[in-house]
């Protein structure tokens, strides 16, 4: 479905293009990722979450209150309230995460524990041990064990799936307003983060990849 050319040509930053084009093609076969807006979607949107495939695991750092005020304006409604979260990934997660996605309370640390990994970032006690029961490995316990690109790929490919993406990318054509792109990016971001380059993504996969 795609080659590890295509795939260097379409994301330049990708380290090991063969490695990806192997794990992501029987990821995208098993779960019906397989028709060229499908493809260029899901490439897209997980080229982005993975920084072209190169960073598996959520960074948390943040250098200024500011800044977690933008990302989390409803957890941090003031500077005040984020400073003590600056530069502190693991108190962060475990404060964000706190309580929903499967995870326990700010003291059971699955906040840090599950957080982002794999090319879709997935997050949360309850993802994990979804997808870990798919996969046959044990996630919960072994969260790390998604950062291999098989994988990671299967796990993303599963998620798109099971959250209903591979419709939203059908009804994608010429949609002047990114309405699906727009619900496909909060499907899987939990809001519109970066929607501008998951576009230009998608764009570029749709001329190199698709063509």
């Amino acid at each position: 479905m795609i080659t590890a050319a295509s795939l260097r040509t379409a994301l330049p930053l990708c380290k090991e293009p063969d490695k990806w084009a192997n794990a992501l093609n029987p990821a995208m076969c098993k779960f019906g990722i397989d028709t060229p807006a499908r493809i260029a979607s899901f490439l897209a949107q997980t080229g982005y979450e993975s920084g072209q495939y190169n960073i598996l695991i959520e960074n948390l750092t943040y250098k200024t209150a500011v800044r977690l005020t933008k990302i989390w304006p409803k957890r941090f409604p003031t500077e005040q309230s984020a400073t003590p979260y600056v530069n502190d990934e693991e108190k962060l997660a475990n404060f964000v995460y706190a309580n929903r996605i499967g995870n326990g309370d700010i003291n059971s640390g699955d906040g840090y524990r599950y957080r982002g990994r794999g090319i879709i970032q997935i997050t949360g006690k309850s993802n994990y041990a979804d997808i870990g029961k798919m996969l046959g490995v044990d996630l919960v316990n072994n969260p790390d064990l998604i950062l291999t690109p098989d994988l990671a790929a299967m796990g993303a490919a599963y998620f798109w799936q099971g959250h209903g993406l591979n419709a939203l990318a059908d009804d994608m054509t010429d949609d002047k307003d990114l309405e699906d792109f727009t619900t496909i990016t909060k499907k899987i971001n939990g809001g519109t983060a970066g929607l501008t380059q998951r576009l230009a993504l998608f764009k570029t996969i749709e001329e190199t990849l698709i063509a």
